[in-house]
């Protein structure tokens, strides 16, 4: 194989992703015609469903115009031999290995920055404003902003350069022990991120007493659910929007529910919710989850030290010389109908953990609070009652509200 076909190659997947996902985002769109069906026909009147289909299609015009963009980008990269171009710059600055590798994604970072910049401003202060999501502040945005840069610089950076010095310092061993850095890595931040990286952006404070913590403390000890961690987050802060999640493992486990969502269900509604976020707990999700996700890590590492070796990479690339940096970005376009295909069957494993977690919920505490809370996230969100078969295989990590009160029955 010669450099100009693997390049070829890689421009073939990129496009194809493209217009893969663009066929996905209009057979999506269609699907709003269809009729709602009986169980979730009263959930949006006449002028609510029409707002609903506004804000899926300003979402899905400003979408189409950022991908079309970066498209655009990514092919003039492509073939101008713009990452050559830029390793030759930056290699003319420093002969230092781990300098190169983050001066190289430091200024892809920062073009990406600035190219998405202006959709990430629209979406958040002009469509989001328009339909009532937004809470953001222009003084929230910056300061997140400039946090994520901070934190991205420090974990981001010292990552990059634990895994840049493997590379070139022991190049044989390099794809396991990179595999064992990111799971540390990933350990870590699934222990530790609601308790050290959340409260950076969000302030989290213990559900107060009351009748919903009883509530809740009373399903967690039916269940043999040890739950000493109960966080309310102040999410009002940037949307309108609600939501619950699980977080941490073993003592630094927890519940946070979204200000957001305290407001707008019931006791019954949130203990169910809850249920829910145990039954993942319960079912052994997580482990499940972090298992399969250390799995694919290492398969992804192993497969890079395979092809990260060979000069056809940086040729393609119009690198004068192979490097670290060179043969990562390479193999990530690479592989990228593998990512496709994995995140596939993450999303198929997900929305089965999800029907068992409803499932769950319904046994040990009541189907229907479930049914109603799920009811109300969804309409709270404008979300798509009926949405493509094709586009729910391929991107839904959660089934559609539809499936899943049909399975509560």
């Amino acid at each position: 194989m010669t450099a100009n076909t693997l390049l070829l190659i890689i421009i073939s997947f990129v496009v194809l992703e493209f217009i893969f996902g663009k066929v996905l985002d209009f057979l999506n769109s269609k699907s709003w015609n269809n009729p709602l069906p009986r169980l979730v026909e009263d959930l949006y009147d006449k002028d609510k469903y029409s707002k609903a289909k506004n804000y899926a299609k300003d979402n899905g015009n400003i979408a189409l115009l950022s991908s079309v963009i970066s498209l655009a980008t990514i092919l003039s990269i492509l073939i101008f031999n713009g990452f050559g171009s830029l390793d030759s710059w930056i290699n003319g600055l420093t002969a230092n290995n781990i300098l190169q590798s983050l001066l190289f994604f430091g200024m892809l970072s920062l073009g990406s920055f600035i190219l998405n910049l202006p959709f990430s401003l629209y979406k958040t202060f002009v469509i989001e404003e328009k339909y009532g999501f937004n809470q953001t502040t222009l003084k929230t945005y910056i300061l997140d902003f400039f946090k994520s840069l901070v934190l991205g610089i420090l974990i981001g950076g010292t990552i990059l350069s634990a895994l840049t010095w493997v590379y070139y310092q022991l190049p044989d061993s390099f794809w396991w022990i990179a595999w064992i850095i990111m799971t540390i890595v990933s350990l870590f931040f699934a222990t530790f991120y609601t308790t050290l990286i959340l409260p950076l952006f969000n302030k989290l404070e213990p559900l107060e007493d009351g009748s919903l913590r009883t509530s809740i403390e009373s399903y967690a000890s039916k269940v043999d659910f040890p739950l000493t961690n109960i966080f309310v987050i102040d999410g009002s802060k940037r949307s309108s929007k609600a939501n619950a999640f699980f977080s941490g493992l073993g003592k630094k486990k927890a519940i946070v529910l979204y200000d957001t969502l305290m407001k707008d269900n019931t006791e019954e509604e949130l203990t169910a919710i809850l249920a829910h976020e145990v039954g993942h707990y319960k079912k052994n999700h997580i482990k499940q989850g972090m298992i399969l996700g250390v799995i694919q890590t290492g398969v992804l590492f192993f497969l890079f030290g395979l092809l990260s070796s060979s000069s056809l990479l940086a040729e393609a690339l119009g690198a004068s010389s192979n490097s670290f940096h060179i043969a990562l970005i390479g193999f990530s376009m690479l592989y990228s109908p593998i990512s496709l295909m994995t995140g596939i069957g993450m999303n198929l494993l997900s929305r089965k953990n999800e029907f068992e977690a409803d499932n769950f919920a319904k046994e040990t505490y009541n189907g229907e609070p479930l049914q109603t809370g799920l009811k109300n996230l969804s309409v709270s969100h404008l979300s798509n009652l009926t949405p493509h078969p094709s586009y729910v295989f391929v991107h839904y990590s959660h089934p559609p509200l539809i499936a899943r009160l049909e399975a509560l029955q």
